[in-house]
């Protein structure tokens, strides 16, 4: 019997996966951007989504953060922060994202008047919802913005202290220079307490990079790493990472607005070193592609194989920060949907 040849492009799009960097400001698309711009009475400089879109142009982190925060401007309301989480959750689920671990920046918008408790209340009634009508399920992780003080970000600790059944962890996040993660040592240590779960950013080719993965490691004692690419470059980095069984969230096409490639080889250096290693969309509204864009596109350029895929999918479960039980249903999902696509080529 002839065995169809696998379509990995459709493989990919239909597995069912899971996300666990993605930045719930980074998903604000153009047209909603402009829809809350009117109905908030926030003025932009560009009078088309088109004219916004345009304006993407990045090529290093600050270059893409000056863009990004002007963006989130238009957010204001709890309904405003509602419509950006559901519009993900819905995006997302279109992708067969099944879980979700969403990042959101409170300190970004309570520095402009916006309360805590209208961010995260939006966001929260969006996870319920998309959960019951959508099949989503999601949990959320309040970033800090590191070139904010470590003031800052424990009193948004603080202001989060009501909420903490609505979180599950707390990262960090924005321009890494000057500011190495050992800043918030003390934040985190809190945090920790809480029963809340830590990641840091450590940015492709930032300045110091090895020293921030060194101090997520030793000093703040992490659950996991965002992005991470750069621990390559330490064999003692790396089997630290691997003896604790630390997640790396790789985000691909993010990647290649700073290095100018997805870091294909950096994420089969780290499949050959048998690193939980996971892809990501990042800020896909503004890097213009979702989840499975960036799963296609790095298959494309390493010309990883299906199981490669499966296995980078399956890390990202193994990773999240839910109980075992879940992870192993979820994994089943998983196996199951191998096992029927093997079968519908064979």
């Amino acid at each position: 019997m002839q065995t169809q040849p696998l379509d990995i492009q459709q493989f990919i799009s239909d597995m069912p996966k899971a996300e666990l960097h993605v930045h719930l400001e980074g998903t604000l698309e153009p047209e909603l951007s402009f829809a809350l711009a009117v109905k908030n009475h926030i003025p932009l400089e560009f009078e088309t989504p088109e004219q916004l879109i345009t304006a993407y142009d990045f090529h290093d982190l600050p270059s893409f953060l000056k863009i990004y925060y002007a963006g989130m401007n238009v957010l204001i309301k709890e309904e405003d922060f509602y419509q950006l989480t559901w519009d993900y959750l819905t995006k997302a689920a279109s992708e067969n994202i099944v879980y979700a671990e969403l990042f959101f920046d409170p300190q970004a918008h309570t520095c402009r008047g916006v309360s805590f408790e209208t961010i995260i209340t939006g966001i929260h009634k969006a996870q319920l919802d998309a959960e019951q009508k959508l099949g989503i399920r999601s949990q959320l992780i309040m970033c800090f913005l590191r070139e904010l003080s470590a003031e800052s970000a424990m009193e948004h600790l603080k202001l989060a202290m009501p909420y903490l059944p609505w979180l599950v962890g707390v990262g960090l996040d924005s321009n890494e220079r000057d500011n190495p993660p050992a800043k918030f040592a003390e934040v985190f240590e809190h945090a920790r307490a809480l029963d809340l779960k830590l990641t840091m950013h450590c940015d492709v080719n930032q300045h110091n990079t090895l020293t921030h993965i060194k101090q997520c490691l030793d000093d703040i004692q992490v659950d996991r790493i965002d992005h991470g690419v750069n621990a390559l470059q330490d064999p003692a980095l790396l089997e630290k990472i691997k003896q604790k069984q630390l997640g790396l969230t790789v985000c691909p096409i993010s990647n290649r607005f700073v290095v100018q490639s997805l870091t294909s080889n950096e994420v089969r250096q780290m499949l050959e070193h048998e690193l939980l290693v996971t892809i990501n969309s990042d800020d896909p509204a503004y890097f213009r592609a979702y989840l499975n864009e960036n799963f296609i596109e790095l298959q494309k350029e390493g010309q990883f194989s299906a199981q490669e895929m499966v296995t980078l999918v399956e890390n990202a479960f193994k990773v999240s920060w839910l109980k075992d039980t879940e992870i192993s249903q979820y994994l089943y999902q998983v196996s199951q949907y191998v096992k029927q696509a093997e079968h519908q080529a064979a």
